[in-house]
């Protein structure tokens, strides 16, 4: 059976599918988010779907799956009574946004799209997001049952796809700050900007405990400490999800588990990466100490999707183990929700793909990101389920915990996209928030005691490929899955708010290279790593490059006080630096609001952010074994 020649595809529509579409269109009495902090408080009635039109709900003889009156576990007896195997098959399939063909989404019944990184519409702006995710919504809906799509994102650090939404500061500068309420906050704002555009799941927040620096993602990790980890994950979590619908955003807790222990060398990836996807080769009290432990509160606080690792443990796929995706999650932590697979990670079980299919779904895994091709993954797994590879019962369980979240966040009454919401994208309110979160971020790791700034300098000088490049700062998982320098989307980048912070009068000359005529009072180079993600970021020794250290020393001949800002998404071997700058900070990834980069070196008390993780100053520092760091975790205390 070819499943896009269903008769589906026809347009013959049974009288649920055509009651549901008519209750997800008009069915919204509103939506109310919860408090949010009392200098963003925001309580703002949101009515109508795409169409803002009203709809009479459901008639008495309706489907029970569609009264919201009803428990959800009557509503999901009811829907999956009605599913032959191929719909059910479909909810277990979740594909990306440009691997989706005309068709796809009704002829599969599919449970999920997603944009991964890079994954946007062709006008890349809040609107037109809002506007693809209904149009696959609408699609859903008009299927035989109507059941409609969790649209996924990968929201690290805001809503991080779109251009013109918020952008945060990674997770490890948020670890710097330490701020479990304000990480709170950022889960809500990420969450209202989501809700702006239709999509309802974030790939979020990040569980790594990283062991080792010269990983590529060590950035989307808070912290190396377990309980700061488990701390200002828990916050976001909570922020997120406190946005009340119908519908609510969920979040996902990642990567299931001990991601950030994979070991220098062991990664098998093709495009020659050295540590990301790697494996684990710890013992299992490590792991449940270092590397579980977040996942027991982050499940208390109410994940409902899990995401598993890419990584192996002790050579063997985390994503094929079931004594880890259901032994381990469970039956011991008593996870009840929906176990998804990371991208294409389902091909790296075994060789032949009927195989790896089947070992991941006896391993417990629910829903499947087969970015490319929906149409192999459903064949195999029909075909395992005829031969009895895989019983009914676990598809059955796969497919209630995947109905069981979209009934909880109230996708069946609203699956659309809150417009009344878009003026909130990138708003003033959450870009001072941005700001606060990038400023609170900024630690200092040399000359401490030259803060704050004289803003009355005569002249000030400001250098580096950092200085004015809204790209550099927000780093990877930015517009595209790599990043990109330049202006990328709207920003206010370091130059900009020096240019704002000083006093009148003050002179400030921007010189990318370093030259400059005469001398000036106080120089500011801002220097550091180009953006990256995952095993792209994989590097033997994180450092400055020379081309750093000849802009420093250029402009420490020209400026009477010199201070170096450091971009990075990790400590960097900083090699003469600290001994030519007059100060040193780590300004980690600041996101799309660097004037609040600059309110830390000039306001108040200077930096305040203190080290997530250790920095180093010598390449034996580096990774797990290695000689104590230079500055250890929770420096300057």
């Amino acid at each position: 059976m070819v499943m896009g020649d269903t008769p589906r595809l026809g347009g013959q529509r049974r009288r649920a599918g055509r009651l549901r579409r008519a209750v997800a269109v008009g069915a919204v009495a509103g939506l109310v988010l919860a408090a949010c902090s009392s200098d963003r408080d925001v309580d703002e009635e949101l009515a109508e779907g795409p169409t803002g039109e009203e709809v009479a709900g459901p008639d008495q003889d309706g489907p029970a799956y569609l009264d919201d009156t009803l428990a959800v576990d009557e509503r999901i007896e009811d829907l999956l009574g009605r599913m032959s195997l191929e719909q059910k098959l479909g909810q277990m399939t979740q594909i990306e946004v440009h691997s989706v063909g005309p068709g796809d989404v009704q002829g599969y019944e599919l449970g999920s799209v997603l944009s991964g990184g890079g994954g946007s519409p062709r006008q890349n702006d809040p609107a037109s997001w809002a506007d693809m995710i209904d149009g696959f919504q609408e699609q859903a809906l008009d299927t035989e049952l109507g059941i409609p799509l969790l649209y996924g994102v990968d929201a690290v650090h805001g809503h991080n796809n779109v251009v013109g939404a918020t952008i945060f500061p990674h997770n490890i500068g948020l670890g710097a700050a330490g701020a479990a309420q304000l990480v709170r906050d950022i889960g809500e704002a990420t969450a209202i900007e989501m809700l702006a555009t239709g999509a309802h799941w974030n790939f979020a927040p990040v569980l790594a405990v990283p062991q080792d620096i010269r990983w590529g993602r060590t950035y989307e990790a808070y912290s190396d400490d377990p309980e700061v980890v488990t701390e200002l994950a828990t916050a976001f979590l909570d922020g997120l999800q406190s946005v009340q619908g119908p519908p609510a955003v969920i979040g996902t807790p990642k990567h299931f588990v001990a991601d950030g222990a994979t070991e220098w060398g062991s990664s098998q990836h093709p495009d020659g990466w050295q540590i990301d996807q790697g494996d684990t080769s710890i013992s299992e009290q490590e792991l449940r100490e270092v590397h579980l432990a977040p996942y027991v509160d982050l499940i208390e606080a109410g994940a409902r999707t899990i995401m598993g690792s890419y990584s192996s443990w002790e050579g063997e796929k985390v994503h094929g183990r079931q004594d880890v995706m259901t032994g381990m999650l469970r039956d011991e932590l008593g996870f009840d929700g929906l176990l998804l697979s990371d991208w294409g990670a389902v091909d790296q079980i075994d060789d032949d793909y009927s195989t790896a299919v089947v070992t991941a779904v006896n391993a417990g895994v629910d829903m499947h990101m087969v970015p490319y091709d929906a149409a192999r993954f459903i064949a195999t797994l029909q075909a395992a389920v005829t031969e009895g590879a895989v019983s009914e019962p676990r598809i059955d369980e796969a497919v209630e915990r995947i109905l069981r979240v979209k009934f909880e966040i109230g996708l069946f009454e609203q699956p659309f996209a809150h417009r009344d919401l878009l003026e909130q994208v990138g708003s003033e309110q959450h870009r001072a928030l941005a700001r606060e979160a990038a400023r609170a971020s900024v630690t200092t790791l040399v000359g401490g005691e030259r803060f704050p700034l004289a803003a009355d300098a005569g002249r000030v000088v400001v250098a580096g490929p950092g200085a004015d490049d809204v790209g550099m700062q927000a780093g990877g998982w930015t517009i595209e899955w790599q990043g990109a320098t330049g202006d990328i989307t709207p920003g206010t980048t370091i130059l900009e708010g020096v240019q704002q912070a000083v006093a009148p009068g003050t002179e400030v000359v921007h010189a990318e290279d370093g030259q400059v005529d005469g001398v000036a009072e106080l120089g500011i180079v801002v220097v550091g790593e180009a953006p990256y993600a995952e095993g792209e970021g994989d590097d033997p020794e994180p450092a400055l490059d020379a081309a750093d250290l000849a802009l420093i020393a250029q402009v420490r001949g020209v400026v009477e006080e010199l201070v170096v800002v450091v971009l990075s998404g990790r400590p960097l071997l900083l090699g003469d630096a600290a001994e030519m700058a007059d100060a040193v900070v780590a300004a980690w990834l600041p996101g799309s609001e660097g004037d609040g980069v600059v309110d830390a070196l000039f306001d108040g008390p200077g930096p305040t952010g203190t080290l997530p993780i250790g920095w180093i100053d010598a390449p034996d520092q580096l990774g797990p074994g290695g000689a104590p760091p230079w500055l250890p975790r929770g420096h300057p205390s």
